[in-house]
């Protein structure tokens, strides 16, 4: 019976974190290659936004808060194609504005997170995020 109540709460803790997560397809209108999506993360939440490119062109990626009940520690990672979430641009370490090469084909993930105390506490952060692919 102890056994039964500890994997019934592990999977219900499984379902929990997989309705936190939330995937958007990004597309740009015909003839642009930019956009700007804006949302809100709430505690351990993230948003993962998928972008088809290919090999040689640049992504440009910058995050800004809109609203904040809380400190506003939000950042970004970029995970290349077929990603197990290792990220090749970490915004926790480089910054909430990136511009990089792209290596691969195939669709990134611009994953948005909150970290800290916003994370901790389950505050929301509101976001704007700039995305363009050249």
């Amino acid at each position: 019976m102890k056994l039964r109540l500890i994997l019934s709460a592990f999977f219900a803790g499984l379902a929990f974190t997989a309705w936190a997560q939330q995937t958007a397809e990004v597309k740009f209108e015909p003839g642009n290659f930019g956009t700007m999506v804006s949302g809100t993360i709430t505690g351990d939440e993230y948003f993962d936004y998928n972008l088809g490119a290919k090999a040689g062109q640049e992504m440009f990626a910058e995050l800004q808060v809109s609203d904040t009940n809380g400190n506003g520690v939000i950042y970004f990672n970029i995970l290349p194609p077929g990603s197990d979430g290792a990220a090749i641009y970490n915004g926790s370490i480089d910054g909430n504005t990136a511009r990089i090469d792209l290596p691969d084909d195939g669709n990134y993930t611009i994953r948005v997170y909150l970290m800290g105390n916003d994370r901790d506490t389950g505050k929301t952060v509101g976001y704007n995020l700039d995305l363009s692919i050249q």
